[in-house]
């Protein structure tokens, strides 16, 4: 590789230069706020979903996205050492480039597992059959029952069955927990939103990985890197799905998707720079 890209020589460009840093350090410090904020909340609704028990492949797809955000933080990690903050002379050195990719590979398993828990959360949804003999939801009160409804829980007791739901339809989604028709119905949605967004997500990553891929060779053009700028569409979907979350309630959500794809934006910012530079690379007259 003959570009001097990605490294210490940006750091002069001045004012501009170290706004965009900043904005783009700001991002990843607020993801990390936001993988935290996820840890509780995944403990709190596991507490209910397993509060009879469950077998850690339970326990790791309740934690799916704790588990997810590991894994996105290694490949953002990643993807900002090989696209800014190491030197070429670094990149070259195999030892640092056999680290990044075992890393990234750890990461990918991580989002492997990612989609196989939301495929499985699918399945088991589509799988629930309706509660027999089950008309009333006052008819489970006191016996340890939650009501579930567009993520969120309450015991069910003799004094607010009537109120949680007057439906005469029920299911079962999980031992403990109950869900009327409506409710099931938008849980059905968000989970299959959820296993969208985790194979979207994958295909922004490989989109960025073809990117980097071809600018390593010094290729900053053609077919195939029109390809790698595939991951526009991705991001439009992405956004769409923040949006619904955002209409069902789930501000954080849809707030830490926004996070997201900034942080991906900031890698594709790097990624235009690396090319600018390869061009002028190109363009510039040989010694």
């Amino acid at each position: 590789m003959n570009t001097a890209h990605h490294h210490g020589g940006h750091q002069s460009t001045g004012r501009k230069w170290n706004r965009g840093q900043v904005v783009k350090w700001t991002i990843y410090a607020l993801l990390l706020v936001n993988f935290f904020y996820y840890f509780f909340e995944e403990m709190y609704i596991a507490s209910h979903t397993l509060s009879q028990g469950g077998a850690l492949l339970d326990w790791t797809e309740e934690l799916a996205t704790t588990i997810d955000e590991l894994g996105w933080f290694g490949l953002l990690f990643m993807f900002e050492l090989e696209t800014y903050a190491l030197s070429d002379e670094s990149l070259e050195k195999r030892k640092v480039r056999w680290s990044i990719h075992g890393v990234r590979l750890v990461c990918y398993l991580l989002l492997a597992h990612t989609v196989m828990a939301r495929y499985t959360t699918v399945r088991d949804y589509e799988a629930v059959q309706q509660a027999q003999n089950i008309t009333s939801l006052c008819q489970v009160a006191g016996q340890d029952v939650y009501f579930g409804e567009n993520y969120r829980y309450e015991l069910v007791s003799s004094e607010n069955c009537a109120e949680l739901s007057g439906d005469s339809t029920f299911y079962f989604t999980d031992p403990a927990v109950i869900m009327d028709r409506d409710a099931y119905q938008l849980e059905r949605k968000l989970v299959w939103l959820d296993l969208n967004d985790a194979i979207m997500w994958i295909l922004v990553v490989w989109a960025i990985e073809l990117a980097v891929w071809l600018q390593n060779r010094n290729i900053s053009g053609g077919r195939i890197m029109w390809l790698s700028h595939s991951a526009k569409v991705f991001y439009a979907i992405l956004w769409a799905h923040a949006g619904f979350w955002l209409y069902q309630g789930h501000w954080v959500w849809a707030w830490d998707q926004s996070l997201w794809i900034a942080g991906f934006w900031a890698i594709e910012r790097n990624l235009a720079e690396w090319r600018d530079e390869i061009r002028q690379g190109a363009a510039a007259p040989a010694r």
